[in-house]
């Protein structure tokens, strides 16, 4: 069992820069593959990006290549999304997903998730 919780999510102007944390209960976080999807109001959850349970291998949605970064520290329980050059359209509540096995861009394959943290990008 993995319990995720999100954090710093809010309200920033275009152009700028967040960084979520998503924290995860349980002793085995470093076996598990990672992810970061976003839901915006009247849209499908989509695939953000994910990371091996390693750390070794990324995996990024081309709409956020080259601007955001995803991460994690197995010693801390803990994978990061670094997000820079934000625009409007990145606006959403963004999720952190856990998984056994190889890292996915489906969230349908992920076991555990976390609650959501708010992204607001205002132009």
């Amino acid at each position: 069992q993995v319990q995720l919780v999100e954090s710093g999510g809010g309200l920033v102007q275009a152009g700028g820069s967040l960084r979520l944390s998503c924290a995860a209960s349980g002793r085995t976080f470093s076996s598990y593959a990672m992810g970061w999807f976003r839901q915006a109001p009247g849209k499908e959850r989509e695939f953000v990006a994910a990371i091996s349970w390693s750390g070794s291998t990324t995996y990024y949605a081309d709409s956020v290549k080259g601007r955001f970064t995803i991460s994690r520290d197995n010693a801390k329980n803990t994978v990061y999304l670094q997000m820079n050059s934000l625009n409007p359209e990145d606006t959403a509540v963004y999720y952190c997903a856990a998984r056994s096995g190889a890292y996915s861009s489906y969230w349908g394959l992920y076991h555990y998730w976390g609650q959501g943290t708010q992204v607001t990008v205002s132009s």
